[in-house]
């Protein structure tokens, strides 16, 4: 049987420290008929000197240098000139599984292809203390777009992350990431799964998810952040359109959004009309999502602390922080 090629798309951007990892992890993989497509955002460091010197010993590696233009940009550039069957991101400070592919790839051959679409979970490793945190549960099953939306909105192994999926490259001819904006995923998850009458998910830890303290989520707060809620709302909108009976599964999704925002400006200056603004929408909604049986007890615990008072909260949030490193 004849392997269908596969577009890896890696965008990269000051990574040196960390890309030959990523790079040999791609090279190792035990599917083979691979284009692997990196895309040097601009970096400032040698990582793009480090994506020549794999194309020069691998052909299937093929480097694109631009402007910084952003991950977003990058992605969509490496979409762009993808010539695969089926395409997937790896982002370049993370690594994957030697059959993170062949994996996923397994997946759609179970359904005889009629799913388009195919997702493995994530190994959560914390830089600072090398601790692993798996966020699958080893079972395999073949779920609906629909389905995988709900289960994205509730944080129940669906994850909103572009990567450590496979998809039918068609998927993305009316999907780009936006450009200019954080939290892209959020953007484009959810306009592929809408597209997928089935999902082929195995929830086994197959991409290596790499938390460091200088990274775009882990960082601290700034107006750019509240793109998390733009990409949020809009996601909301666009399901409800089409589901209304998830309804409640997107609420959910958009107080975990100011949850999530809150918890970064609790150290920030200036920024008391964004708190003032976002605890509105919290104590608005939370009656409704904390009587919803499907909210996971995160929400619960983060209520019952901002109950106590935003100094509570904060030093509640940061005992927390501390501790899920270790």
């Amino acid at each position: 049987m004849i392997q269908p090629l596969i577009s890896v798309i890696i965008p990269i951007y000051n990574v040196e420290a960390y890309l030959e990892r990523c790079l040999n992890a791609v090279a190792k993989q035990d599917y083979q008929n691979l284009e692997v497509i990196l895309v040097d955002d601009g970096s400032l460091d040698d990582s793009g000197i480090i994506a020549d010197q794999f194309a020069k010993h691998d052909s299937r590696f093929k480097v694109i240098h631009q402007e910084n233009a952003g991950l977003s940009a990058a992605r969509n550039h490496g979409l762009e000139v993808m010539h695969g069957e089926y395409v997937t991101f790896i982002d370049s400070d993370d690594y994957v599984t030697p059959d993170y592919i062949s994996f996923m790839y397994q997946l759609l051959a179970d359904t005889n292809f009629t799913a388009p679409m195919a997702l493995c979970s994530l190994m959560n490793v914390y830089s600072a203390t090398g601790r692993r945190q798996n966020c699958g549960d080893g079972s395999r099953v073949v779920l609906s777009g629909k389905e995988c939306i709900e289960k994205m909105c509730y944080h129940d192994l669906v994850d909103t992350c572009a990567y450590a999926k496979l998809c039918k490259s068609e998927m993305y001819q009316q999907v780009r990431f936006p450009e200019g904006k954080l939290f892209e995923d959020i953007a484009t998850s959810y306009q592929l799964f809408m597209q997928a009458e089935q999902v082929a998910c195995g929830f086994t830890a197959k991409y290596y998810y790499v938390i460091r303290d200088d990274s775009i989520v882990t960082a601290g707060f700034k107006p750019s952040k509240l793109d998390l809620l733009t990409m949020t709302d809009q996601m909301a909108h666009d399901v409800r359109a089409t589901y209304p009976d998830l309804a409640a599964a997107v609420l959910r999704r958009q107080v975990y959004a100011r949850f999530s925002t809150l918890n970064q400006t609790l150290h920030a200056q200036n920024v008391g009309p964004v708190q003032k603004e976002l605890l509105s929408y919290l104590w608005q909604h939370k009656t409704t999502v904390l009587k919803d049986p499907k909210t996971p007890r995160r929400d619960h615990v983060a209520y019952l602390m901002l109950a106590f008072g935003l100094p509570f909260y904060r030093w509640a949030w940061d005992f927390y922080a501390k501790r899920k490193g270790n």
